[in-house]
């Protein structure tokens, strides 16, 4: 004969010898003294849906579901639970979902009773590596559940599995992690640099042809009938990052057709467009192409450079992922580009409130997974711009990849 529960608050109370039937055997609950246990409502459903429990007493609280005394099954139990917890119902359906996967399961939000793991809040069950008791093992996944019309602040979700549960009641995991960035690039470019600031790039004459061959820096002008050669165009991005190193300086700059003329420091621009820049000072070279990338993209100028500079320092090379939907895609060992490998990551850079919403980041791990990338959000303000150093302590590093648990 299968027990009864009792609805105790927000916990089902269950006797008799509870403790080994669905605690000590199959990690159920947790133990309240002598043989008893206390379930959460999702455990509680669960052992009613398997027909490990005869019924639930709703007590006064349950007056709404059929009346103090009167055991509920599985059906009464549920509607009552969603009633009065909640998000119960995709919290249930991840949790039969990883029960039915094999594991052993706790609840981990308050004000549920379960294991005793160490988690952020946000958590709201953590499964244990499989064949481990919520006593004696290590926490598997920390699993965040999320409907597909809700939104997840990007800022602290790493180290979570995100199970997101659509409207049809598809449950989808995700992987949130801190990447390893760390490339092995060896180039390193010569200090004496000098460009041309066009419209939205930097026009390098006579680049020398490591910068390209070696370090992936710009785009060379190549064509079949070409007369000139060594010209490398840098985008913004890049010729910022190295005037900041003070390596590049400008020779000239235009001002891009702007109506008011206006760049770096208030310099005009003179008749013919051309601004006035001091063409030995790789700092003024960095406020005038910082300036053009903030009048040509806002803010988000800010965070991309400083982006890129991190990556910069970490060894890797960035250029640009456009072709992806992305900010940049990362190669971490280039040492030529005649040998060129695949690139590894596609980053995304967003502001540190950044809030996902489950649709367009399936959209943005399911376009990565399908060009074998792996997807990166870099967090950050911007404040790591040119000039700046430790630009790398300023970011928060987040991958976000498709799981099966």
């Amino acid at each position: 004969m299968q027990p009864t529960g009792d609805l105790r608050g927000d916990a089902v109370h269950v006797g008799g010898d509870a403790r080994q039937r669905f605690y000590d055997s199959r990690g159920y609950g947790r133990p309240v003294g002598g043989n008893a246990i206390e379930l959460s409502r999702v455990e509680a459903a669960h052992l009613l849906f398997r027909g490990d429990l005869a019924g639930v007493r709703l007590g006064d609280d349950g007056s709404r579901s059929g009346g103090a005394g009167d055991p509920a099954g599985f059906e009464r139990f549920f509607v009552d639970s969603a009633a009065a917890a909640d998000r119960f119902a995709v919290r249930y359906l991840v949790y039969a979902d990883l029960r039915d996967r094999g594991f052993y399961l706790s609840p981990a939000r308050d004000p549920w009773p379960g294991g005793r793991a160490d988690v952020p809040d946000a958590v709201d069950v953590v499964a244990y590596e499989r064949g481990s008791t919520p006593d004696t093992g290590n926490v598997r996944y920390p699993v965040r559940v999320v409907g597909e019309r809700e939104s997840v602040p990007a800022d602290g979700v790493a180290g979570q599995t995100l199970a997101v549960v659509d409207e049809e009641s598809d449950i989808t995991y995700f992987e949130a992690a801190t990447p390893d960035l760390t490339g092995s690039t060896a180039y390193d470019p010569p200090d004496d640099l000098t460009g041309a600031l066009l419209a939205d790039r930097v026009v390098l004459w006579d680049a020398p042809a490591g910068l390209y061959e070696r370090g992936f820096y710009g785009q060379p002008l190549t064509g079949r009938a070409a007369a000139v050669e060594g010209v490398i165009q840098l985008s913004l991005v890049e010729a910022a990052s190295l005037a900041a190193d003070g390596i590049l300086r400008l020779s000239e700059a235009v001002d891009g057709g702007r109506a008011d003329g206006e760049i770096a420091g208030g310099s005009a621009a003179a008749d013919d467009g051309r601004l006035a820049v001091d063409g030995d000072d790789p700092a003024d070279a960095a406020a005038a192409i910082v300036a053009r990338g903030r009048a040509v993209e806002g803010d988000r100028f800010d965070r991309r450079l400083a982006a890129y500079r991190a990556l910069r320092e970490r060894r890797t090379v960035p250029k640009t992922g456009f072709k992806f939907g992305a900010d940049f895609r990362t190669y971490l060992d280039v040492d030529t580009v005649e040998d060129l490998p695949h690139s590894e990551h596609l980053v995304r850079v967003v502001a540190p409130d950044h809030v996902f919403a489950p649709r367009e980041l399936s959209l943005d791990v399911r376009l990565a997974g399908g060009v074998r990338k792996e997807l990166v959000f870099a967090l950050t303000d911007g404040s790591g711009n040119a000039g700046d150093a430790g630009t790398d302590d300023r970011i928060e590093w987040l991958s976000v990849g498709r799981l099966t648990p």
